[in-house]
């Protein structure tokens, strides 16, 4: 990653009063015709991506100037600590105006306390109250707090409306309260197929009532249903939605598949007509996030009529980033979302512009959108765009170039112009912004800002108890879970705790291969075969641009018992494999090895840690592009969540319970294994090592 050039800012005494503004506040100081966008963003799973998220953020806060920006919440742990760090780089560090995510379930009126002292310290004024998880108080229980004689006189938390009242109760109108509202109705546990935006009308008026100060939406791609959710609160005869700010949530479609999986687990409905837009380039990464960037955008435009005819007032938008930005910063752009600059403001950046910082390298940026004044344009045919570098010799030329090779110099870095140019990925620096423009869920890069899938809550089966129970049953052996596994490779089973979706066309081409594996107790999560140059329009396995050529490695995840992963481990390390096999392997309690660690060391010292592209594809013009990578860092964040699952599905049980022991059993002995067959050309390599 490159190393970021310092940003000229405001003065801090400005971005601190800034950004303590309550939101309806700054919302009800702007002209009533003013549009405007705020940005929401998750804590990443990895140290590397919380380090890229901070200049990304910091890219972004400059480029789009959103009113405020949202921080997701995890409920208990080391990722309520993770969203209170976040929050603080947006709130203390970039002087943003901050709103923390708040979840009520399963959490103890002393965390409830403590997360709003903590957003106090903080300067934070605004709180999303929501409910989170269906309610198990007693399971979530901090372990470090002890049990009280008293507990069972504490505040319940069962719904966002009890944290609201608690929130007032107890802090007054300190805080600036949104809770969620949903177009489509909120697919609750009890209603998750007759959804209705009549059915939450109650719901959402005992939270306006209780306390709350504005609303904003899950995201939703319906625009019919939100006509219809906007007029229906405006004309809502108990007049609690008269006058309240509401707020669009939108999505950009980064990927096909990742838009599919949210809005399957949102229950959010795409319209045929933009669906069928989406499948007709769905193989094509670029296509995809391009046509999405139309499709959001006609959401914005179609959303400004609907509210010009409901609600007096600014608009905004509010946008789910998945801490990615080159997609909403088109769409801000194109929209017209971006505020102008203040005179103060302009008076800044023209002195930027006449007086650039010494030292500082020039960003020349490429021509590829039409000169309008807002950025320059490059006089040479480079395939490429170059930095500019002054009082030196070029060291690359590929990538750089002198002033007068360049014949004009280009603005700062740190103008506004060039800070959206670079965050729209244009110019060199603008792979900063678009190097992980592809995510691949748990698959992609661990330094991503967007690695991993996340909704906010942490670990979760994604289903309720009295559904875990229909589809799981009540499993006493290790037998029955290897049954649940199978049953879920066969089609009988929608849904197992690690995965929510349903099997990729190709999983049918090692499905038998699977079934044996899983009948050995060794259950697998993920897996793919072996793939050598199929075209890139293969109906199975192709993905990318057109006339391209695709290959995958095979690779198989699965939890194993301890004593077969000792017979096994011996096995990948034998001479005859050792050049042929790369394997990750770690248990609940931490220990980890693999094909890298002390029994790979070598007469020159221990081998440096690998790093698989097990997926990767050959485009006309373009680099090889490698969408699924497996790594240490990744592997060693994915398993936490993957050891946590057994215990959240244990809790399903009672305490004690035959089936609670088993799985706390199960999950004390089993490894999580992955392992990786370099040999792409032999689809079989892998399955002769693991069934023989």
């Amino acid at each position: 990653m490159g190393e970021f050039l310092p940003s000229l800012e405001l003065p801090v005494e400005a971005g601190k009063n800034h950004a303590m503004d309550k939101i309806t506040d700054k919302i009800a100081a702007l002209p009533a015709e003013t549009n405007y966008c705020s940005l929401e963003f998750f804590p990443p799973k990895t140290a590397m991506g919380f380090s890229n998220l901070r200049d990304r953020l910091d890219r972004m806060a400059r480029a789009l100037r959103p009113l405020f920006v949202n921080v997701t919440w995890g409920a208990g742990g080391s990722t309520a600590t993770k969203s209170l760090e976040l929050a603080e780089i947006c709130q203390r560090e970039l002087g943003l105006t901050t709103c923390l995510h708040l979840t009520c379930t399963n959490m103890s009126r002393k965390l409830i306390d403590k997360a709003l002292e903590d957003a106090k310290a903080l300067g934070i004024r605004n709180i999303l109250a929501l409910r989170g998880d269906p309610p198990r108080r007693a399971e979530y229980r901090d372990s470090n707090e002890p049990q009280t004689d008293d507990e069972e006189d504490e505040e319940e938390f069962h719904w966002a409306v009890d944290l609201v009242r608690y929130v007032r109760k107890t802090h007054g109108d300190y805080f600036c309260i949104g809770v969620a509202a949903y177009p489509e109705g909120h697919a609750d546990e009890s209603h998750p197929l007759g959804q209705s935006l009549e059915h939450d009308l109650p719901y959402l008026v005992d939270k306006v009532q209780a306390g709350a100060d504005f609303l904003m939406t899950q995201l939703f791609f319906d625009i019919k249903a939100y006509d219809h959710f906007e007029k229906t609160l405006r004309e809502h005869p108990s007049g609690a939605f008269k006058k309240i700010v509401v707020i669009p949530g939108l999505m950009p479609i980064q990927s096909y598949q990742m838009i599919k999986r949210t809005t399957k687990l949102s229950h959010a409905k795409i319209p045929d007509e933009l669906m069928d837009r989406l499948e007709a380039v769905r193989g094509d990464d670029e296509r995809v996030k391009e046509v999405g960037v139309d499709i959001v955008s006609e959401l914005v435009e179609q959303i400004k009529d609907i509210k010009g005819r409901t609600a007096d007032g600014p608009k905004g938008f509010h946008f789910y980033t998945l801490n990615l930005e080159k997609a909403v910063s088109f769409i801000v752009e194109r929209t017209g979302l971006i505020p102008p600059e203040t005179p103060e403001e302009e008076e800044l950046q023209s002195a930027v512009r006449h007086n650039p910082l010494p030292d500082i390298r020039l960003l020349r940026v490429n021509g590829s959108i039409p000169d309008d004044g807002r950025r320059k344009g490059s006089i040479g045919s480079d395939p490429r765009d170059r930095v500019i570098v002054q009082g030196r010799s070029t060291s690359y030329p590929d990538w750089e170039a002198t002033a007068q090779e360049a014949s004009i110099p280009a603005e700062p870095i740190n103008s506004r112009a060039n800070t959206l140019a670079i965050s729209e990925g244009e110019g060199v620096l603008g792979r900063e912004a678009t190097w992980d423009d592809f995510p691949n869920g748990r698959w992609g890069d661990a330094r991503s800002p967007a690695y991993g899938q996340i909704d906010g809550y942490g670990v979760s089966l994604h289903v309720t108890v009295a559904q875990a129970l229909r589809i799981w049953g009540t499993p006493r052996t290790a037998e029955d879970i290897s049954n649940v596994f199978i049953r879920h490779l066969k089609g009988e089973l929608t849904t197992i705790p690690w995965s929510e979706e349903g099997f990729s066309p190709e999983t049918d081409k090692i499905r038998d291969q699977l079934v044996k594996l899983n009948s050995k107790g060794w259950w697998s999560l993920a897996s793919q075969p072996a793939v050598n140059g199929l075209r890139s329009s293969d109906p199975t396995f192709g993905w990318g641009p057109q006339n391209g050529f695709v290959f995958q490695k095979a690779f198989v995840e699965f939890f194993i018992p301890s004593a077969d992963w000792k017979v096994l481990e011996q096995k990948l390390r034998h001479p005859d494999l050792k050049d042929d096999v790369c394997f990750y392997a770690i248990n609940a309690a931490g220990d980890f090895v693999s094909s890298d660690t002390a029994a790979s060391v070598e007469a020159d010292g221990e081998k440096e840690a690998s790093t698989n592209a097990v997926t990767w594809g050959v485009f006309p013009g373009k680099e090889i592009v490698t969408p699924t990578i497996i790594e240490e860092v990744s592997f060693r964040a994915w398993s936490e969540e993957a050891f946590g699952i057994w215990g959240e599905w244990a809790k399903i049980y009672g305490k004690g319970s035959e089936s609670e022991k088993l799985l706390d059993k199960i999950r004390g002995d089993s490894w999580l294994v992955n392992i990786i067959h370099h040999d792409f050309i032999d689809s079989d390599a892998i399955w002769e090592v693991l069934l023989n």
